[in-house]
């Protein structure tokens, strides 16, 4: 049967990037989608696949009481307008203040958590409001997916969820766009880190070993691939480039072609992912992964399998295990890389995802 459903999200990006086959599938299927996404000339891509875009201003940072009572009111009355069967959500905002209008409206929402940030890193103020507003929001939704078994856990113990979850393989990936190439020669080995320049990514890791590994491997590069979101580092960055130590390219919409070109990309974050895309997406094309030791991280790599996984925040052993794998002869990288592929394939392709979203529709 025909079903309406609504989705919101906070941007563009990430439904473009990581939800784009469902949404395919669903408009496929004869469903009537509506998107609640802040207002961008990139959503005629999907107005063009036939969803209808309802234009949403969500404050991303922060927390501002007015706003964010504001966003209520904006999803409470929309869902009165569409009168959805069932809501797919995703991000912090639109998982908590979403569940909070479907749960007064009495309408199904899935909310998906897909990763928390750095909320929880630190025990203060912020965290503990948001704790609050989990208990009040997603712990009475109809399903929570959760995308490690660290996140989960962490809702369970806290109390911020009943027992309505269950557990995802993240996002997906979708193998036919980030298919296997072949492994670059060793000549120069490439390493690129891949996401929002700031403190919580590990951005001071990853400097400080590109300059401890190119003062001893001068034939090694260490590409920076994303916006600088912590201002701090504006300087910073443009200094290790300036001196060569780092190639930063800034943000790449083709993310694909710069994996291709390197070796190995690496992860240092301090926490707060879901199941990082990036990392998926490089072990699907035949890359080898390194990655601080955390929950969606580890999911992911097998430790001196597939890639690499160090204490997070340990700079030392970052360095540790980047010469280690330099160290690696040719063969035994393809063997780690490709082995990083066959891993993705079976736990992580994104048709899982979507088949699990679609039983959801099923039950209604």
């Amino acid at each position: 049967m025909k079903k309406k459903v609504l989705i919101l999200s906070n941007h563009f990006i990430t439904i473009y990037n990581f939800r784009k086959e469902l949404i395919n599938k669903l408009i496929d299927d004869g469903h009537e989608v509506f998107i609640s996404i802040p207002a961008s000339e990139e959503n005629s891509y999907f107005h063009e696949l036939g969803c209808i875009i309802i234009e949403t201003a969500i404050d991303r940072r922060g927390m501002n009481p007015i706003s964010d009572l504001s966003l209520i009111l904006k999803y409470m009355k929309i869902i009165k307008r569409i009168k959805p069967d069932i809501i797919f959500s995703y991000t912090i905002k639109p998982n908590i203040y979403g569940c909070i209008a479907s749960n007064i409206t009495r309408v199904k929402q899935v909310s998906n958590v897909t990763g928390t940030g750095g909320t929880f890193l630190n025990k203060n103020i912020v965290s503990e409001i948001v704790k609050v507003l989990y208990r009040i929001s997603i712990k009475r939704s109809y399903k929570v997916f959760f995308q490690n078994t660290g996140d989960k856990d962490f809702f369970v113990e806290n109390q911020l969820i009943a027992d309505n979850y269950a557990l995802l393989p993240g996002s997906g990936v979708n193998l036919k766009q980030y298919a296997v190439s072949d492994l670059l020669n060793d000549r120069e080995t490439n390493f690129i880190f891949i996401g929002r320049v700031m403190k919580i990514k590990g951005i001071d890791q990853y400097l400080e070993t590109a300059k401890s590994i190119k003062r001893k491997y001068p034939n090694t590069n260490f590409y920076i691939a994303g916006f600088i979101e912590d201002e701090d580092f504006t300087e910073i960055i443009e200094e290790y480039h300036t001196k060569k130590i780092i190639n930063y390219i800034g943000f790449q919409k083709d993310i694909k072609t710069w994996i291709e070109k390197c070796q190995c990309t690496i992860l240092p974050s301090l926490g707060g992912e879901g199941v990082p895309n990036v990392l998926l997406e490089t072990a699907a094309m035949g890359r080898v992964c390194i990655a601080s030791n955390i929950s969606g991280s580890k999911e992911v790599i097998e430790d001196r399998k597939t890639g690499y996984l160090y204490e997070s925040g340990n700079t030392k052993e970052l360095i540790s295990v980047v010469e280690e794998f330099l160290n690696l002869n040719y063969d035994h990288k393809k063997e780690m890389a490709l082995a990083g592929r066959t891993r993705v394939e079976k736990h992580f392709n994104r048709d899982i995802v979507i088949n699990r979203y679609l039983s959801e529709m099923e039950k209604l």
